[in-house]
């Protein structure tokens, strides 16, 4: 019998490869970034080949440094950057154009012309969601509308659409030689495409947006007893692997961390943060500017529903701090530098670089430091950095409470920040409530893992996975409260000097 499932979680800065044992334990892992094109100012591509190149890559070496064949591996599931969009041909697997990354604001246009039409609401109703270049809907029309003979394509049944999971799937299961079409319902419901309380592609917003249905993948259950299909035997895995994991990387953190009950909530602190709140079956409409999204569903049982609050902009600031001002060497070198400095000086960075995301929603917004004197210098900045992360979040906490009415007991933390004990402090400090970090950080990778898992029965459940969760370490609040909200009022007043900079 097989004895490890391997996770496939696809980023937006790289590919990752990881085998689990059935404690949960990571046995082996490879990772490996891909390039980063920016053609233009708020154009952000990715080259989809090479993600399939790098995939593979990650694959085979995940399985030497085990020491073990495909053979060995009972499942795979796969995880990803979610409303990043592709449409490839699909008889020669070639894709009509790079991949369009989620941060790309090429469509501002399109959802400014959308909210002047007034359909704001209706797709608030059906999807959840507020028109946003975010989403994957905007920029597939953008491909059918601007690259030639893409549109003559889909009409003729040769075109594919998918985020990158449905790209990878595809190839994973044969590519041209019969390749499974497909996504789940926690990634359809990032396109502002399907409708939540049926689960299926909604007519109306197609035809909006002018997408023939016929290029769209068949939307599928997370976890899939019935297998989204299997690697060739002649393919990477020199073996029939099942395909049958399929998560968007936020909800797949969430299942990573064991927020399979109402009320749970965890936040990942990657390129960007995303703050997800379990709501179980209650689909809960947000009227404070959070997602209305698809957490999960494993097999034949329920959707379980989600509210988010998704940031662009946090560890990709540290990244900026880095690449473009040089202030440090490694992105682990910012807690060092911020350190240095017994507060922020009294400036605040607003990292609204492709507008705001929740709570807020701006596409005219843009990135600002305010509060600048001579007295600041380096350190300052690379703490108001990390404060910014945290100042963020508590947006989006303040806005799940409004909208939920429930009070979170603590927050679980994943993703590569969350090595930064100064930030995970003052993230503490900031909300006034427990931050936790779980032994096992890897969630995202982990969360796609479980759902591939739990389809074959190499895990027999939630209740499983709720057993290997354990906690790491935990940050207690420390700061008294009227500090706690003179600071954060300061970043009120910050986000306010951010809105309006950009005119449509």
């Amino acid at each position: 019998m097989a004895k490890y499932v391997m996770a496939i979680d696809q980023g937006t800065t790289s590919t990752r490869a990881m085998i689990f044992d059935h404690e949960s334990n990571v046995v082996a892992w490879d990772q490996k970034e891909h390039e980063q094109i920016y053609p233009q100012p708020g154009w952000v591509e990715h080259n989809p080949m090479e993600i399939w190149e790098r995939t593979q890559e990650v694959v085979q070496n995940a399985l030497a440094k085990a020491g073990i064949s495909g053979a060995d591996i009972a499942a795979i599931g796969v995880t990803n950057q979610r409303e990043t969009t592709i449409v490839w041909n699909k008889r020669t697997g070639k894709p009509y154009y790079n991949a369009i990354v989620w941060q790309d604001t090429r469509t501002a246009p399109i959802c400014a012309q959308l909210q002047r039409e007034g359909y704001e609401a209706m797709y608030r109703e059906k999807t959840g969601l507020p028109i946003a270049t975010y989403f994957s809907g905007p920029k597939l029309q953008w491909i059918l509308d601007n690259v030639p003979g893409v549109r003559e394509d889909a009409e003729k049944g040769e075109a594919l659409f998918g985020n990158i999971d449905t790209w990878l799937i595809w190839w994973l299961t044969g590519g041209p030689d019969g390749g499974a079409h497909v996504t789940d319902v926690s990634n359809a419901s990032r396109t502002m495409l399907m409708n939540l309380r049926t689960l299926d592609w909604d007519d109306d917003l197609l035809k909006i947006h002018r997408i023939p249905r016929q290029m769209l993948p068949q939307i599928r259950p997370s976890s899939d007893p019935r297998l989204y299909g299997k690697t060739p035997k002649s393919g990477l895995f020199g073996a029939e692997v099942p395909v049958c994991g399929d998560l968007g990387d936020q909800q797949a953190a969430l299942v990573g961390q064991a927020g399979l009950d109402v009320g749970m909530a965890k936040n990942t602190y990657g390129t960007g943060c995303f703050l997800l709140l379990n709501t179980g079956t209650n689909i809960v409409p947000s009227k404070s500017g959070l997602l209305t999204t698809v957490a999960y569903q494993f097999g034949d049982g329920p959707c379980i529903y989600a509210l988010e609050g998704s940031i662009a902009i946090t560890g990709a600031l540290v990244q900026w701090l880095r690449d473009n001002l040089g202030l440090i060497k490694t992105s682990a070198e910012v807690e060092d530098l911020a350190r240095t400095v017994e507060d922020n000086g009294g400036i605040y960075f607003v990292p609204f670089f492709s507008g705001a995301f929740a709570p807020y929603w701006r596409l005219d917004a843009r990135g600002v430091i305010v509060g600048l004197t001579r007295y600041i210098n380096k350190g300052h900045l690379a703490r108001a950095v990390l404060e910014a992360t945290a100042y963020q979040t508590r947006d989006v906490f303040d806005a799940m409470y409004a909208d939920s009415g429930i009070h979170l007991a603590e927050l679980r933390v994943d993703g590569g920040m969350v090595r930064n004990e100064l930030l995970m402090q003052f993230q503490a400090d900031i909300l006034g409530v427990p931050v936790v970090r779980p032994v096992i950080q890897e969630t995202t990778s982990l969360g796609a893992a479980y759902a591939a898992g739990m389809a074959v029965g190499f895990w027999s459940g939630p209740e499983q996975i709720r057993q290997y969760w354990k906690e790491d370490k935990r940050w207690l609040p420390k700061m008294d409260p009227e500090t706690r909200e003179k600071l954060y009022a300061g970043w009120k007043k910050a986000v306010e000097r951010s809105f309006g900079w950009v005119e449509f």
